[in-house]
């Protein structure tokens, strides 16, 4: 069986599908075009997001198999096509699921208690306490938007810090568990100090938060998006910063992310100068961080051997 790898993942996966005997090959710099022309001779594909699996790429890919994907969200790929053609679609969010609950906690303590902020003032030589007085995540309630690998791997690291845990799955039911309480998000609406996006991205997440979703909290909340960038309208956002609707964000996903997540396709463009770019980047009340919520030495090594694992059990 011949294996393209289109991405870079750790090499535990290439050296262990070598050991079975599997042939892989290279595929690092060729572009879609290239792809494309030699794509059919494949059984096997490894991506991450640099390449979209569409409609055309399947129907070129006449003897694949397998779409193996290192890491969580599978909208580069159509995969209601692909499993119409019989090719398993695997992913491996069970590898990186505690490196973005811990991601969320690091950037939620950053922001409570002013890590950043503080941490800028004291190398500029001030001193300020008071002005940098913290708040305690105990206490808190926290609305987890999404419950699954991502959004309970959140849950397991709050539990403890003596928070109130409520969660909502829109596609889920029966998963109260150890502290966790499933609700209606009417009562995330009510309640929630802090919420938390664990959400893949599609038609119906893309925009979640927006300015009526925002509207319905009945108290200013802080918001942790470590799911995609586009599920928050940043317009919006920036909007319910400046009226404290929000009290504060943590991003470590933006909408202005290429789709490779490899690239800022805000550089250079005009939006870089907007008001509600600056405000963003220039906010204490805001956190940002380039997708690396999920990019851990560790992790990246436990993609690869689950995506192993997934892989031999596919064909077999």
């Amino acid at each position: 069986m011949k294996i393209l790898f289109i991405d870079t993942i750790h090499p535990f996966l290439w050296e262990s599908l070598i050991g079975k005997g599997f042939e892989c090959v290279e595929g690092y710099a060729l572009s879609r075009k290239e792809i494309l022309n030699v794509i059919s001779t494949f059984e096997g594909i490894v991506i991450r997001s640099r390449i979209t699996i569409d409609r055309e790429m399947l129907d070129a890919a006449k003897n694949l198999r397998f779409i193996a994907r290192a890491g969580a969200g599978m909208e580069n790929i159509d995969v209601s096509y692909a499993l119409e053609r019989k090719i398993a679609c695997l992913n491996s969010p069970e590898g990186n699921r505690d490196a973005v609950g811990e991601h969320a906690i690091g950037m939620i303590l950053a922001l409570f208690n002013n890590l950043v902020k503080a941490d800028r003032e004291v190398r500029e030589g001030k001193w300020i306490r008071e002005g940098n007085r913290g708040y305690e995540l105990g206490g808190k309630t926290i609305g987890i938007i999404g419950y699954g690998n991502m959004g309970r791997a959140f849950a397991k690291k709050l539990s403890g810090f003596q928070c109130k845990i409520i969660a909502y799955d829109k596609y889920k039911t029966g998963f109260s568990e150890n502290g966790v309480k499933e609700v209606r998000m009417d009562e995330i609406f009510r309640k929630a100090d802090v919420i938390s996006l664990h959400v893949p991205l599609s038609e119906e997440t893309s925009n979640l938060v927006n300015a009526e979703y925002l509207s319905k909290f009945e108290k200013p909340i802080y918001l942790i998006n470590t799911a995609r960038g586009r599920c928050v309208n940043t317009h919006d956002l920036v909007i319910g910063l400046k009226t404290n609707r929000i009290a504060g964000a943590c991003l470590d996903v933006l909408e202005y992310e290429d789709a490779s997540f490899e690239k800022f396709k805000i550089k250079g463009s005009d939006f870089e100068m907007s008001e509600t770019w600056q405000y963003l980047i220039h906010s204490d009340k805001v956190i940002v961080s380039p997708h690396i919520g999920g990019w851990t030495f560790e992790s990246n090594e436990k993609m690869a051997m689950i995506l192993k694992e997934k892989i031999i059990q596919s064909i077999q």
